[in-house]
């Protein structure tokens, strides 16, 4: 009787421990980066179009980071700190990162992880996030692709791979011996 009563106990602090990570609404994990579908987005004060707008964003593809879920709305931080609720029907699942340098102006692009430098992208560019493993994101910005650092973009989470295909260890080996 002890053993079930201890694996109950067990089982119900995971779940909640669990539950505290993920949206009630949706189900998935809290906080998560997804991207404006619109180019004309109000944030709010509160989850509903009764309350006041704080802030227009006139930018579709912006990645945003929600924070909390209330049935329809989602709370939602910017790059800048800014907080406040949108509307579901406002987001998107696609994931973009804006460029966020830590040191200079521009970053650097790079054919493969730590490959050869093809070129330069500028602060506040948003980027489309192919793949993303260890330290690395592929993306993609004016029909262009390239690698950059996980560092130096706001709209992914460091330990966070995306779009990671199963044979990539391969890959990786074999970018190290041709390159």
């Amino acid at each position: 009787m002890l053993k079930i009563l201890f694996f109950y106990f067990f089982c119900s602090i995971f779940i909640v421990i669990h539950a505290a990570n993920v949206g009630s609404e949706t189900g998935y994990k809290i906080p998560r980066f997804v991207s404006l579908k619109s180019d004309d987005s109000n944030l709010r004060i509160g989850s509903s179009k009764n309350y006041p707008i704080i802030l227009k964003y006139k930018l579709a593809d912006m990645p945003i980071e929600i924070i909390e879920e209330y049935k329809n709305w989602r709370k939602v931080k910017d790059h800048k700190g800014n907080q406040g609720w949108l509307h579901k029907s406002l987001i998107k699942g696609d994931r973009f990162a804006i460029i966020l340098p830590i040191y200079d102006a521009s970053i650097q692009i790079h054919n493969k992880p730590m490959g050869k430098f093809i070129g330069k992208i500028g602060k506040n560019n948003i980027v489309k996030l192919n793949t993303c493993f260890d330290n690395w994101c592929s993306i993609s910005f004016q029909n262009k692709k390239g690698w950059v650092t996980k560092n130096n973009l706001w709209g992914v989470y460091q330990d966070e791979e995306i779009n990671v295909p199963f044979y990539q260890p391969l890959k990786s080996l074999i970018w190290k011996i041709k390159f």
